[in-house]
Protein backbone atom coordinates (compact mmCIF):
# COMPACT_ATOMS: atom_id res chain seq x y z
CA UNK A 1 0.00 0.00 0.00
CA UNK A 2 1.32 3.47 -0.86
CA UNK A 3 1.98 5.93 1.91
CA UNK A 4 -0.41 8.46 0.39
CA UNK A 5 -3.34 6.03 0.77
CA UNK A 6 -3.09 6.04 4.59
CA UNK A 7 -4.15 9.12 6.58
CA UNK A 8 -1.36 10.97 8.39
CA UNK A 9 -1.88 10.48 12.15
CA UNK A 10 -0.50 14.00 12.68
CA UNK A 11 -3.15 15.71 10.53
CA UNK A 12 -5.52 17.66 12.83
CA UNK A 13 -8.75 15.88 11.95
CA UNK A 14 -7.29 12.40 11.96
CA UNK A 15 -5.33 13.11 15.15
CA UNK A 16 -8.55 14.12 16.93
CA UNK A 17 -10.19 10.91 15.78
CA UNK A 18 -7.27 8.73 16.92
CA UNK A 19 -7.04 10.36 20.31
CA UNK A 20 -10.73 9.71 20.97
CA UNK A 21 -10.24 5.92 20.79
CA UNK A 22 -9.20 3.63 23.63
CA UNK A 23 -6.52 2.04 21.45
CA UNK A 24 -3.12 3.74 21.39
CA UNK A 25 -2.08 4.83 17.87
CA UNK A 26 1.56 5.20 16.91
CA UNK A 27 3.82 5.70 13.90
CA UNK A 28 7.52 4.87 13.40
CA UNK A 29 9.71 6.27 10.63
CA UNK A 30 11.56 3.26 9.20
CA UNK A 31 14.75 5.02 8.11
CA UNK A 32 15.41 6.64 11.51
CA UNK A 33 13.64 4.04 13.68
CA UNK A 34 12.14 6.92 15.63
CA UNK A 35 8.56 7.53 16.68
CA UNK A 36 6.82 10.10 14.53
CA UNK A 37 3.76 9.92 16.73
CA UNK A 38 2.40 8.21 19.86
CA UNK A 39 -1.12 8.80 21.11
CA UNK A 40 -1.54 10.50 24.49
CA UNK A 41 -3.57 7.48 25.70
CA UNK A 42 -0.21 5.80 26.39
CA UNK A 43 0.36 7.75 29.61
CA UNK A 44 -2.85 6.80 31.50
CA UNK A 45 -2.25 3.14 30.58
CA UNK A 46 1.50 2.69 31.10
CA UNK A 47 2.59 5.83 32.93
CA UNK A 48 5.11 6.82 30.25
CA UNK A 49 4.46 10.17 28.60
CA UNK A 50 3.98 10.23 24.84
CA UNK A 51 7.09 12.43 24.56
CA UNK A 52 9.24 9.74 26.20
CA UNK A 53 8.68 7.37 23.27
CA UNK A 54 11.53 8.59 21.07
CA UNK A 55 12.89 5.53 19.28
CA UNK A 56 12.21 1.80 18.89
CA UNK A 57 14.76 1.31 21.67
CA UNK A 58 12.26 2.88 24.09
CA UNK A 59 9.62 0.44 22.87
CA UNK A 60 11.94 -2.58 23.20
CA UNK A 61 13.19 -1.73 26.70
CA UNK A 62 9.61 -1.30 27.89
CA UNK A 63 8.69 -4.88 27.02
CA UNK A 64 8.81 -7.45 29.81
CA UNK A 65 12.25 -9.19 29.77
CA UNK A 66 10.62 -12.59 29.34
CA UNK A 67 8.82 -11.42 26.19
CA UNK A 68 11.36 -8.98 24.79
CA UNK A 69 13.59 -11.11 22.57
CA UNK A 70 10.70 -13.08 21.09
CA UNK A 71 8.61 -10.02 20.29
CA UNK A 72 11.41 -7.78 19.02
CA UNK A 73 12.84 -10.47 16.74
CA UNK A 74 9.42 -11.32 15.35
CA UNK A 75 8.33 -7.73 14.74
CA UNK A 76 11.64 -6.70 13.14
CA UNK A 77 11.63 -9.74 10.83
CA UNK A 78 8.02 -9.16 9.78
CA UNK A 79 8.59 -5.45 9.24
CA UNK A 80 11.69 -6.01 7.13
CA UNK A 81 9.69 -8.44 4.99
CA UNK A 82 6.96 -5.84 4.61
CA UNK A 83 4.36 -8.08 6.27
CA UNK A 84 1.55 -6.73 8.43
CA UNK A 85 1.55 -8.46 11.79
CA UNK A 86 0.47 -8.41 15.43
CA UNK A 87 2.08 -9.45 18.68
CA UNK A 88 0.92 -9.98 22.26
CA UNK A 89 3.33 -9.05 25.05
CA UNK A 90 3.59 -7.56 28.51
CA UNK A 91 4.45 -3.86 28.39
CA UNK A 92 6.24 -2.52 31.45
CA UNK A 93 4.60 0.33 33.30
CA UNK A 94 6.52 3.24 34.77
CA UNK A 95 5.74 2.08 38.31
CA UNK A 96 7.24 -1.39 37.74
CA UNK A 97 4.13 -3.36 36.82
CA UNK A 98 3.04 -4.56 33.42
CA UNK A 99 0.02 -4.50 31.12
CA UNK A 100 -0.81 -7.06 28.47
CA UNK A 101 -0.71 -5.38 25.05
CA UNK A 102 -1.72 -6.51 21.58
CA UNK A 103 0.28 -4.51 19.03
CA UNK A 104 -1.27 -4.50 15.57
CA UNK A 105 1.21 -3.29 12.93
CA UNK A 106 0.70 -2.15 9.34
CA UNK A 107 3.71 -1.68 7.04
CA UNK A 108 3.70 1.38 4.75
CA UNK A 109 5.70 1.29 1.54
CA UNK A 110 6.92 4.12 -0.69
CA UNK A 111 6.43 4.30 -4.44
CA UNK A 112 9.49 2.11 -4.96
CA UNK A 113 7.92 -0.62 -2.83
CA UNK A 114 10.39 -0.15 0.00
CA UNK A 115 9.37 -0.03 3.67
CA UNK A 116 8.78 3.59 4.55
CA UNK A 117 7.02 3.55 7.93
CA UNK A 118 5.16 1.44 10.43
CA UNK A 119 1.83 2.47 11.85
CA UNK A 120 -0.18 0.60 14.42
CA UNK A 121 -2.39 0.41 17.45
CA UNK A 122 -1.68 -0.87 20.93
CA UNK A 123 -4.68 -2.51 22.59
CA UNK A 124 -4.97 -3.22 26.31
CA UNK A 125 -5.86 -6.94 26.47
CA UNK A 126 -5.18 -7.45 30.19
CA UNK A 127 -8.73 -8.49 31.03
CA UNK A 128 -8.77 -10.92 28.12
CA UNK A 129 -5.47 -12.42 29.28
CA UNK A 130 -6.78 -12.77 32.84
CA UNK A 131 -9.78 -14.66 31.49
CA UNK A 132 -7.53 -16.86 29.33
CA UNK A 133 -5.21 -17.60 32.25
CA UNK A 134 -8.18 -18.42 34.48
CA UNK A 135 -9.54 -20.80 31.85
CA UNK A 136 -6.12 -22.45 31.41
CA UNK A 137 -5.80 -22.85 35.18
CA UNK A 138 -9.30 -24.32 35.37
CA UNK A 139 -8.53 -26.70 32.51
CA UNK A 140 -5.36 -27.89 34.28
CA UNK A 141 -7.31 -28.42 37.48
CA UNK A 142 -9.94 -30.42 35.62
CA UNK A 143 -7.25 -32.49 33.91
CA UNK A 144 -5.58 -33.15 37.25
CA UNK A 145 -8.91 -34.10 38.76
CA UNK A 146 -9.66 -36.46 35.89
CA UNK A 147 -6.37 -38.29 36.46
CA UNK A 148 -6.32 -38.15 40.26
CA UNK A 149 -8.17 -40.23 42.80
CA UNK A 150 -10.36 -37.89 44.79
CA UNK A 151 -10.01 -39.73 48.09
CA UNK A 152 -6.32 -40.71 48.29
CA UNK A 153 -4.94 -37.93 46.06
CA UNK A 154 -2.81 -40.39 44.07
CA UNK A 155 -3.20 -41.21 40.38
CA UNK A 156 -6.39 -43.03 39.42
CA UNK A 157 -7.21 -45.97 37.14
CA UNK A 158 -7.58 -43.71 34.11
CA UNK A 159 -4.05 -42.41 34.59
CA UNK A 160 -2.79 -45.96 35.15
CA UNK A 161 -4.21 -47.09 31.80
CA UNK A 162 -2.54 -44.18 29.98
CA UNK A 163 0.86 -44.67 31.65
CA UNK A 164 0.78 -48.44 31.12
CA UNK A 165 0.23 -48.02 27.37
CA UNK A 166 3.09 -45.51 27.21
CA UNK A 167 5.57 -47.58 29.23
CA UNK A 168 4.55 -50.84 27.52
CA UNK A 169 5.30 -49.35 24.09
CA UNK A 170 8.65 -48.08 25.35
CA UNK A 171 9.55 -51.51 26.77
CA UNK A 172 8.63 -53.17 23.45
CA UNK A 173 10.76 -50.74 21.43
CA UNK A 174 13.78 -50.92 23.71
CA UNK A 175 13.49 -54.61 24.66
CA UNK A 176 13.52 -53.71 28.34
CA UNK A 177 11.70 -55.34 31.27
CA UNK A 178 8.65 -53.80 32.81
CA UNK A 179 7.23 -54.87 36.17
CA UNK A 180 3.77 -54.44 37.69
CA UNK A 181 2.77 -54.94 41.32
CA UNK A 182 -0.88 -55.19 42.36
CA UNK A 183 -1.61 -54.52 46.05
CA UNK A 184 -4.78 -55.44 47.91
CA UNK A 185 -5.65 -54.59 51.53
CA UNK A 186 -6.47 -57.82 53.35
CA UNK A 187 -10.04 -58.15 54.60
CA UNK A 188 -10.92 -54.53 53.87
CA UNK A 189 -14.66 -55.24 53.86
CA UNK A 190 -14.31 -56.52 57.42
CA UNK A 191 -12.29 -53.40 58.27
CA UNK A 192 -15.18 -51.22 57.12
CA UNK A 193 -17.66 -53.39 59.01
CA UNK A 194 -15.57 -53.14 62.18
CA UNK A 195 -14.62 -49.45 62.12
CA UNK A 196 -17.07 -47.80 59.73
CA UNK A 197 -16.67 -46.31 56.26
CA UNK A 198 -15.29 -42.98 57.45
CA UNK A 199 -12.44 -44.74 59.20
CA UNK A 200 -12.15 -46.98 56.14
CA UNK A 201 -11.57 -43.92 53.95
CA UNK A 202 -8.93 -42.68 56.39
CA UNK A 203 -7.28 -46.11 56.21
CA UNK A 204 -7.13 -45.91 52.40
CA UNK A 205 -5.48 -42.49 52.63
CA UNK A 206 -2.83 -43.74 55.04
CA UNK A 207 -2.14 -46.86 53.00
CA UNK A 208 -1.82 -44.83 49.78
CA UNK A 209 0.64 -42.43 51.45
CA UNK A 210 2.72 -45.31 52.83
CA UNK A 211 2.80 -47.28 49.58
CA UNK A 212 3.58 -44.19 47.53
CA UNK A 213 7.01 -43.95 49.15
CA UNK A 214 7.99 -47.53 48.33
CA UNK A 215 9.14 -46.82 44.76
CA UNK A 216 11.52 -43.89 44.68
CA UNK A 217 12.57 -43.39 41.04
CA UNK A 218 10.99 -40.55 39.10
CA UNK A 219 9.81 -42.93 36.37
CA UNK A 220 8.11 -45.34 38.80
CA UNK A 221 4.33 -44.93 38.82
CA UNK A 222 1.82 -45.57 41.61
CA UNK A 223 -1.97 -45.39 41.44
CA UNK A 224 -5.18 -46.49 43.06
CA UNK A 225 -6.40 -49.36 40.92
CA UNK A 226 -9.90 -49.39 42.40
CA UNK A 227 -11.58 -50.06 45.72
CA UNK A 228 -8.89 -51.23 48.15
CA UNK A 229 -6.42 -52.12 45.38
CA UNK A 230 -3.33 -50.16 44.38
CA UNK A 231 -0.84 -50.71 41.57
CA UNK A 232 2.76 -49.96 40.64
CA UNK A 233 4.22 -49.68 37.14
CA UNK A 234 8.00 -50.08 37.29
CA UNK A 235 9.71 -49.42 33.93
CA UNK A 236 13.10 -51.00 33.23
CA UNK A 237 12.82 -53.12 36.38
CA UNK A 238 13.87 -56.76 36.73
CA UNK A 239 11.87 -59.23 38.81
CA UNK A 240 14.31 -59.17 41.74
CA UNK A 241 14.10 -55.39 42.02
CA UNK A 242 10.30 -55.50 41.79
CA UNK A 243 10.18 -58.05 44.61
CA UNK A 244 12.30 -55.76 46.79
CA UNK A 245 9.82 -52.95 46.22
CA UNK A 246 6.97 -55.31 47.11
CA UNK A 247 8.75 -56.21 50.37
CA UNK A 248 9.23 -52.52 51.02
CA UNK A 249 5.47 -52.10 50.66
CA UNK A 250 4.81 -54.76 53.30
CA UNK A 251 7.25 -53.08 55.66
CA UNK A 252 5.64 -49.67 55.11
CA UNK A 253 2.18 -51.02 55.96
CA UNK A 254 3.51 -52.93 58.97
CA UNK A 255 5.02 -49.72 60.33
CA UNK A 256 1.60 -48.04 60.20
CA UNK A 257 0.42 -50.49 62.92
CA UNK A 258 -3.22 -49.91 61.99
CA UNK A 259 -5.45 -52.10 64.20
CA UNK A 260 -7.60 -54.60 62.29
CA UNK A 261 -9.69 -56.67 64.70
CA UNK A 262 -11.71 -58.11 61.80
CA UNK A 263 -8.71 -59.70 60.08
CA UNK A 264 -8.16 -63.45 60.13
CA UNK A 265 -4.39 -63.18 59.59
CA UNK A 266 -3.24 -60.40 61.93
CA UNK A 267 -4.41 -57.94 64.55
CA UNK A 268 -2.94 -55.14 62.43
CA UNK A 269 -3.64 -54.21 58.82
CA UNK A 270 -1.82 -56.28 56.18
CA UNK A 271 -1.64 -56.43 52.40
CA UNK A 272 -1.39 -59.12 49.73
CA UNK A 273 0.45 -58.58 46.45
CA UNK A 274 0.86 -60.04 43.00
CA UNK A 275 4.00 -59.11 41.06
CA UNK A 276 5.15 -59.81 37.52
CA UNK A 277 7.91 -58.88 35.12
CA UNK A 278 8.04 -59.21 31.35
CA UNK A 279 9.98 -58.03 28.31
CA UNK A 280 6.98 -57.54 26.03
CA UNK A 281 7.05 -58.88 22.50
CA UNK A 282 5.44 -57.13 19.57
CA UNK A 283 2.07 -58.91 19.82
CA UNK A 284 1.86 -58.91 23.63
CA UNK A 285 -0.95 -56.87 25.16
CA UNK A 286 -0.46 -54.91 28.40
CA UNK A 287 -3.81 -55.82 29.94
CA UNK A 288 -3.14 -59.52 29.35
CA UNK A 289 -0.01 -59.09 31.45
CA UNK A 290 -1.93 -57.20 34.15
CA UNK A 291 -4.46 -60.04 34.19
CA UNK A 292 -1.62 -62.50 34.88
CA UNK A 293 -0.40 -60.33 37.75
CA UNK A 294 -3.96 -60.16 39.07
CA UNK A 295 -4.13 -63.95 39.11
CA UNK A 296 -0.98 -63.96 41.22
CA UNK A 297 -2.60 -61.52 43.62
CA UNK A 298 -5.58 -63.87 43.85
CA UNK A 299 -3.21 -66.75 44.60
CA UNK A 300 -1.56 -64.72 47.38
CA UNK A 301 -4.97 -64.27 48.97
CA UNK A 302 -5.90 -67.89 48.34
CA UNK A 303 -2.80 -69.14 50.16
CA UNK A 304 -3.29 -67.16 53.33
CA UNK A 305 -2.89 -63.42 52.47
CA UNK A 306 -0.25 -61.12 53.95
CA UNK A 307 2.20 -62.33 51.30
CA UNK A 308 3.61 -61.73 47.80
CA UNK A 309 2.95 -64.01 44.86
CA UNK A 310 5.58 -63.31 42.24
CA UNK A 311 5.76 -66.42 40.03
CA UNK A 312 3.37 -68.77 38.28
Amino acid sequence: MERSSVPDPQSPDYKTLLESTQAIPWKIDWSSMRFAYVGPQIEPLLGWTAESWVSVEDWATRIHPEDRERVVNFCVAQSKAGVDHEADYRALTRDGGYVWIRDVVHVLRNEAGEVDALIGFMFDISERKKTEEALISLQKQLEEMSFKDGLTNVANRRMFDAILEQEWSSAQRNRQPISVILVDIDYFKQYNDQYGHIQGDECLKQVAAALGGAATRAKDFFARFGGEEFVFILPDTEAAAANKIAERCRDAIFKLQLPHAGSSVSQILTISMGAGTVIPLRDDLPMDFVARVDRRLYRAKQYGRNRIAAAD
